[in-house]
């Protein structure tokens, strides 16, 4: 029995009640509606669930491949010998824990959490009201939109560090920078957030969520298969500015395209691969640099292995 089956079968004698989803297809839990499946998927119910699979999976000798709504991925097509731990509505409870804060789980979405916030008269998160990523995967790459971060109003982050041990991160320690955190780069799981909102009137605070919703409708292929913005923004300038001024608004490869309504976003128009979205960013990425000189950098996160 290999590393991967032992983990599965360890797995299952210590957490009956853990959901396992065996061979699952990957395309169910990412936005690109691209991935073929994983050797097993499970979707831990509380922070010690999730800290006994991390443990009994690093005891296999297996690496997790942790997600939450699965909205920044890019997944090979090809089967995937991993575990892939997904946070999700089993973690995604919201507690009220002071006059302007909320602890929220990771799994929750951005927007349900937005929405949570308005309604108790909580502003300051009306940015992320319609980024269809999870509260863990927004802290992590520090999502934002409309002049808000996550940054702004996150004040302390518990997770379990390398060692799988609970730690938390406080203020400046989280390391917020343009689309990263101190937890972009490591493997440590983020369990919940703490976060500080201003406090006003929720009516208020609903038309601007509206406003924004609008605004998103209205510039962003939402009625396609994407992972939001393909590209970082580079200094000095926009990655849609950018590709849209090489010429490749609308450009195709397979089932993959260049969005006509953003340039931005690469979208799946239906039948997309793995290969094809990835032929079409390197082909944008070669193209734009002739033109401008200028390397964009993937936003989406690209997992072949």
């Amino acid at each position: 029995m290999d590393q991967l089956e032992f983990a599965v079968r360890r797995l299952r004698e210590q957490l009956p009640a853990l959901t396992i989803l065996e061979h699952e297809p990957m395309n169910r839990h990412c936005s690109f509606r691209i991935g073929g499946p994983v050797r097993a998927l499970v979707q831990p119910a509380s922070a010690e669930e999730a800290a006994a699979v991390c443990r009994a999976l690093r005891a296999a000798a297996v690496t997790p491949l942790i997600l939450g709504n699965g909205t920044n991925l890019l997944v090979t097509d090809a089967p995937l010998s991993r575990v892939a731990v997904q946070f999700g509505e089993q973690m995604a409870a919201v507690e009220r824990t002071g006059p302007d804060t909320l602890r929220a789980q990771c799994g929750v979405t951005l927007t349900r959490l937005a929405r949570e916030a308005q309604q108790l008269g909580l502003g300051g998160m009306e940015f992320a009201h319609g980024i269809p990523g999870s509260l863990g995967g927004g802290v992590s790459m520090n999502a934002g939109a409309y002049g808000g971060e996550m940054k702004d109003i996150v004040v302390s982050t518990r997770y379990l560090d390398g060692a799988l041990e609970l730690s938390e991160a406080v203020g400046a320690a989280h390391d917020f920078s343009y689309r990263r955190s101190r937890f972009s780069d490591t493997d440590d799981v983020i369990l919940d957030s703490t976060l500080r909102f201003t406090p006003g009137d929720p009516e208020t605070i609903h038309a601007r969520m509206a406003e924004l919703r609008e605004k998103r409708r209205a510039s962003q292929p939402l009625e396609l298969p994407s992972a939001g913005s393909t590209f970082k923004r580079p200094a000095g300038g926009y990655a849609a500015a950018l590709i849209e001024q090489a010429g490749l608004k609308g450009f195709a490869i397979g089932g993959a395209q260049v969005s006509e309504k953003h340039a931005g976003f690469v979208v799946n128009r239906g039948g997309a691969t793995f290969d094809d979205v990835l032929r079409l960013i390197d082909h944008i990425r070669e193209t734009v640099y002739r033109a401008s000189g200028i390397e964009l950098e993937t936003e989406v996160k690209i997992i072949r292995d």
